[in-house]
């Protein structure tokens, strides 16, 4: 395949340690790629002691998108926040190296595959039900190691330049066809890809799932980062479609860019069309009381849903908070769900990408 892709310090981890937690990368919301470490950055100035000191929050999700709410939290309730930034793989890898001598209380994941991973290393405490209430039941894990903060849908991007209304394909599945040789992108390694053909594993199962990435593979796609830098090619005409969350483009508007490209979102029921979540959960060696409770529902607050919506273009899950006008009405999508607690074997579905020759 034809890649555009550089080596991310997480999944160096995952071929060093041979976890396949590479699925749970992500494009923007990685950590620095010079090589060091995770950063770790105070969120507030005054300290609290909430039953346990300093609050430490093990952060996959960039700080530009989790950092303001953070620092709301700090200022809010007086506790000392504590953050250390990295991609979903490397603060997940990190919590399961650290084990019980992690300093680890919250761990905010832009991927529900990597709570899957630690939940079945047992490194995952339990989320109070109060919290887990605050959302549907599809949206938090039945056992309550970890609760959904904000829904995304799979989309197509598309160039506007190259590509007519016509030539958009119904299904997702459709991308096998010849007629999408050479023109799509699409990243492998990124957790929202993976997590999605994990989706494809549960409703499909592994041998349509197998011919699906062998048949996308024939086709010969460009393969990259993550969403940002599919995005960016296909505005620059590089390839002609690509596989993208959706608030990657709606941010990209509401930043002023205007490149030639739209979002095709997929037929109803299409697992093209997937929601994924990112989600937080309290690591099971949390030492700050009460404090890392209060931050996860701080997170499914009507100030933080309402930030989600309008600050990061992604869609609230709480009710009472509506999503951005600028964003399709979610039961407009009819967007896929699945069972996120069918969502483990990441180290399968990992298997099954780079088997197809999808990955390069």
């Amino acid at each position: 395949m034809r890649s555009s892709r550089t080596p991310t310090i997480a999944l160096s981890l995952t071929a060093l340690l041979g976890l396949g937690l590479a699925a749970c990368g992500d494009d923007a919301e990685t950590a620095a790629s010079d090589g060091e470490a995770p950063g770790t950055t105070a969120a507030g100035d005054e300290g609290g002691d909430a039953g346990g000191g300093t609050l430490t929050v093990y952060s996959g999700r960039d700080e530009e998108l989790i950092g303001p709410l953070l620092e709301d939290f700090a200022t809010e309730t007086g506790i000392d926040v504590e953050v250390r930034y990295g991609s979903t793989a490397e603060m997940a890898l990190l919590i399961e190296t650290e084990g019980d001598r992690s300093p680890a209380d919250v761990f905010i994941s832009q991927s529900p595959g990597a709570v899957g991973f630690l939940e079945d290393n047992g490194l995952l405490g339990q989320v109070p039900e109060e919290t887990l209430d605050l959302v549907a039941t599809e949206d938090h894990a039945e056992d309550g190691s970890w609760v959904g903060l904000t829904g995304r849908v799979r989309t197509l991007v598309y160039n506007t330049d190259n590509v007519t209304e016509d030539e958009l394909p119904d299904s997702v599945l459709d991308l096998v066809d010849p007629a999408f040789a050479d023109r799509i992108g699409v990243a492998p390694g990124n957790g929202s890809f993976q997590d999605f053909v994990s989706g494809m594993r549960v409703e499909l199962g592994d041998d349509e799932t197998t011919a699906f990435l062998e048949g996308l593979a024939a086709n010969d796609p460009t393969t990259y980062d993550g969403n940002t830098a599919i995005l960016e090619a296909v505005g620059r005409g590089e390839v002609d479609f690509g596989l993208i969350n959706h608030y990657y483009k709606f941010q990209e508007l509401a930043e002023g860019v205007d490149s030639p490209t739209a979002l095709h979102f997929f037929e109803p029921g299409d697992l093209g069309g997937l929601i994924l979540v990112s989600a937080a959960s309290i690591v099971a060696t949390n030492d700050a009381g009460t404090a890392a409770e209060d931050l996860v529902a701080f997170l499914l607050s009507e100030e933080s849903q309402t930030y989600f919506a309008e600050e990061t273009q992604e869609y609230p899950l709480i009710e009472g908070v509506e999503a951005s006008d600028e964003l399709p009405p979610l039961d407009e999508t009819v967007s896929l769900r699945i069972d996120f607690e069918d969502l483990g074997g990441l180290d399968e579905t990992e298997a099954l990408i780079q088997a197809s020759g999808i990955d390069g």
